[in-house]
């Protein structure tokens, strides 16, 4: 149905429609600026409530396909003889696996959530919404992306938005939060830049013959990268000759590899590469934070699996136990340190830190299960993230604190929102029939087949998770409660909205986890091949 329609780049590009209203509205009226947006971005959530549905769960690769020349120069070839043609392309070039398809929605419905807790936004509007959908622009586009440089150019779309809407709409600390965020995911994309150029460079060259004129490109499309790295043993980046300036040595390939690693390592973050995230989640707005908790965290673990493990699987198998023992130090470092936290935003900044650990442990698995279970988790967390800082943002508002200190017994004056609160730390610790049991029970049995020992201390975490997120649930809900605590509103209903339909998500995904394993067997499966490959290089 949809095979032959550019149904990815109409889910892209469709935030920037609102960008191009929004020019328009003069800036005094922020009520219509809000309306905007939040159209706008339940516009793409239907596009891409269309492309999940739609999608081909008995297919494999890469579905809804669109390529176009896009950048295309010639080099020179003087000294190069029988080549008629030498250039450097780089293409549009989008589609989608179960992987992305899954990340694209849930990229699309955090947005929209986020943008309806945008309503406590108070200064320029305007700008504000701008921003926030070029944000979006910029998320869709790391999903779909199947060009090195298309993708890195999405990549950075994201880090000009988000370092405004935090130093501008944040709290006192606001400028050094964001330039912190600037300084790490600048470096970090430096170094994503640098292995991007040395891939391109080697598996990226091409040649093709016809009709006795040779061809000769770099191209920085991921499918012919994957095609020459795997499939093409004439591949000049395969060939091991001294004279052969575009073979990928074992060296060169464990240099881009690591590089991949930390420059991907840092967004996701993995421990020590964390600290910038913390001053993000306690100076961003709350609907900011919805967004980089809820999406621009799982770009760095996408960046991984799809760059790091898929072009290197070899070089990732072998360092299986190095992922794992990260994960388990993320687990226990972000979980110890929730749990002595008297700032609530503190409490979720670490507990996120310690969820991406699982992400790492359940890649660190290197089978079906494992991988299933962290890109499981990828969502589920999105989901909870997103719905847990949604909550921050309205108890702030309220009370102008998220000291855990000061915020007891409201679920006297907030039953519904309190309630609410405790589904999604439930939904936090594990509790079956939510969508964190599934994607923690999946990551932590992938990973208990290869990493035994690992994932047993691991399990700790999972204690130190219901210690600490009941301690804080409890106190803000139950505990003593202060004079002013009695006279607040419950949730607007503009608030209950997005609260109700995260809720929902992560309910179904709890008790009916088949709508997403369903999408990404696909994906999974496809990892079999590089598994199978794995195992033949390095004897088992």
């Amino acid at each position: 149905m949809l095979d032959n329609f550019p149904i990815l780049s109409l889910i892209a590009f469709s935030p920037l429609l609102g960008v191009l209203i929004l020019l328009f509205i003069p800036k005094h009226l922020g009520h219509l600026h809000k309306t905007v947006a939040i159209v706008i971005t339940l516009i793409s959530l239907v596009l891409a409530g269309v492309l999940f549905v739609n999608f081909h769960t008995d297919g494999s690769g890469m579905q809804f396909n669109e390529s176009y020349d896009w950048i295309s120069f010639a080099l020179n070839h003087e000294l190069i003889g029988q080549v008629t043609s030498l250039s450097f392309e780089m293409k549009y070039s989008l589609g989608v696996d179960g992987l992305s398809v899954a990340m694209v929605f849930l990229t699309a419905l955090v947005a929209a959530m986020a943008a309806m807790a945008s309503v406590f936004i108070k200064k320029r509007w305007k700008l504000y919404f701008i921003l926030f959908l070029l944000l979006e622009v910029g998320m869709f586009g790391v999903f779909m992306a199947q060009d090195l440089f298309l993708f890195f150019i999405f990549f950075e779309l994201t880090l000009v938005p988000m370092f405004f809407l935090i130093g501008i709409w944040g709290y006192m600390n606001r400028e050094k939060a964001a330039n912190r965020f600037l300084i790490y995911n600048g470096l970090g994309s430096a170094i994503m830049f640098i292995a991007f150029l040395i891939l391109v460079s080697t598996a990226g060259f091409t040649q093709i013959q016809s009709a006795g004129e040779w061809k000769i490109f770099y191209s920085g499309d991921i499918q012919n990268i994957m095609f020459n790295l795997f499939q093409n043993p004439q591949s000049y980046a395969n060939l091991a000759d001294p004279n052969n300036v575009f073979y990928l040595s074992t060296e060169l390939r464990w240099t881009i590899f690591i590089m991949l690693i930390v420059a991907f390592g840092i967004k996701l973050p993995i421990f020590p590469f964390h600290t910038w995230m913390l001053k993000v989640h306690t100076e961003a707005p709350p609907a900011t934070v919805m967004i980089h908790s809820g999406i621009l965290l799982k770009m760095g673990a996408y960046g991984l699996i799809r760059f790091g493990i898929l072009f290197f699987p070899a070089e990732a198998y072998q360092i299986g136990w190095v992922f794992a023992l990260l994960g388990v130090i993320n687990i226990l470092y972000g979980a110890i340190l929730a749990l002595v936290q008297k700032e609530f935003k503190l409490v979720l900044a670490y507990s996120s830190i310690s969820h991406m650990g699982i992400v790492l442990l359940g890649l660190a698995a290197f089978n079906e299960i494992g991988i299933q279970g962290a890109i499981f988790q990828l969502v589920s967390h999105g989901l909870i993230s997103a719905l847990m800082f949604l909550i921050v943002g309205s108890i702030y508002e309220r009370t102008g604190t998220t000291e855990l200190s000061r915020l007891g017994g409201l679920a006297k004056s907030m039953p519904f929102m309190c309630g609410i609160l405790l589904i999604s730390g439930l939904a936090s610790l594990g509790l079956p029939g939510l969508s964190g049991f599934i994607s923690e029970f999946l990551a932590f049995l992938g990973a208990f087949e290869t990493h035994k020992v690992f994932t047993i201390v691991a399990l700790l975490g999972v204690i130190l998770t219901a210690v600490y997120i009941l301690r804080a649930v409890l106190q803000i809900t139950f505990g003593a409660i202060s004079e002013e605590n009695t006279r607040l509103l419950d949730a607007r209903l503009i608030e209950a909205i997005p609260m109700i339909t995260l809720v929902a998500f992560i309910v179904l995904l709890g008790i009916y986890p088949s709508v997403l394993n369903g999408v990404l067997e696909q994906t999974v499966g496809d990892f079999g091949y590089f598994i199978t490959n794995v195992a033949d290089k390095i004897g088992g």
